[in-house]
């Protein structure tokens, strides 16, 4: 058994190592990785403001991370100046506990990752998920005579017709689409794609959905891999082309804002809206489980608020006892 040894390298130096780590040795998926290091970068920002900079890893202690935690609960803000939520703080905490498994795993000497606890949360998560009738409030939002109406209409009827992440969504390619060339208009197609944890499944793009896709790719007059396309001037490569997380995320919170919902609606709300309609229609836990990509069933358990109500309306429906009629005296 070979025995931890003392690095000479401060903590924030070995972050790099540990993405590329991430990318060679664990195999993480891209969104992984850039994920850790944004994490890792505010760690790295906090070392810096509590003059811990040049601090070892085997200086760090349980206090450390006790300050960190207080500093995302207390003091660190979002670019839009909203203190993180608990489930955002444990996203921090997650990443600095994979780092230190790192860490150990190099047999470099640190605080074991138990060390990091993480904020507690409630035991059932709450879902946030519109009805169709807003939803379809915000698909008239965008003026589709435009480039970027077309395509911003083109992106909600896909996340809402297939369940994707926003990620799977951004990393889509025209050459994955040319199906579309088949106009059917009564047509569902199926689409292979490489979802979280790279594993393979398959979506599928409603009749609607591939029409709005047909009249954005209509109005494209250019060559660029990506699917959905940014209009900045003077880009010459694909991935400078290429629409962000960031810019979907705006686009549908503006959408939904100037649609007058008063949630706050993000691309993953569009990914419950899509697993809640399923189960409101009668799709089994298990289909909405692989439709969403989901490892585990408990994942997709979260949808109890559908499937609660549905087998409340199945008792009241079916079961004898509450019709009186059926009851003796």
């Amino acid at each position: 058994m070979v025995s931890a040894h003392k690095s000479t390298t401060p903590v924030a130096k070995h972050i790099p190592d540990f993405i590329d780590y991430c990318e060679v040795e664990k195999g993480l998926s891209n969104n992984t990785q850039r994920n850790y290091e944004q994490y890792l970068k505010l760690f790295v920002l906090w070392l810096k403001e509590t003059d811990n900079e040049k601090l070892l890893p085997h200086e760090l202690v349980a206090g450390h991370i006790w300050d960190y935690r207080l500093y995302l609960a207390r003091t660190y803000k979002t670019p839009h100046g909203s203190y993180l939520g608990k489930k955002s703080q444990n996203y921090y905490l997650i990443a600095l506990r994979a780092f230190l498994n790192y860490l150990a795993e190099r047999d470099i000497e640190s605080l074991p990752s138990s060390k990091v606890k993480l904020a507690k949360q409630k035991n059932e998560e709450t879902i946030s998920f519109l009805e169709v009738d807003d939803f379809e409030k915000m698909l008239v939002i965008p003026d589709t005579a435009t480039f970027s109406g077309a395509r911003d209409r083109a992106i909600m009827e896909l996340f809402f017709s297939s369940g994707m992440r926003i990620s799977e969504l951004t990393s889509l390619t025209t050459d994955q689409v040319s199906f579309l060339k088949d106009k059917n208009p009564r047509r569902t197609f199926e689409l292979s794609i490489v979802g979280k944890g790279k594993h393979i499944r398959t979506i599928f793009i409603s009749p609607r959905a591939a029409e709005w896709l047909r009249k954005y790719l209509a109005s494209r007059r250019d060559v660029y891999k990506p699917l959905f396309i940014n209009t900045r001037s003077g880009a010459s490569e694909d991935e400078d082309r290429r629409l962000s997380v960031r810019a979907i995320q705006m686009m549908i919170s503006r959408c939904a804002r100037l649609a007058g919902l008063s949630k706050k609606v993000t691309p993953h709300t569009l990914r419950h809206s899509y697993a809640t309609d399923l189960l409101a229609h009668g799709a089994d836990l298990r289909s909405v489980q692989e439709l969403l990509g989901h490892k585990n069933v408990a994942t997709t358990q979260v949808y109890t608020h559908v499937t609660n109500k549905r087998l409340r309306d199945i008792h009241e429906r079916f079961h004898g006892g509450n019709n009186s009629s059926n009851r003796t005296g």
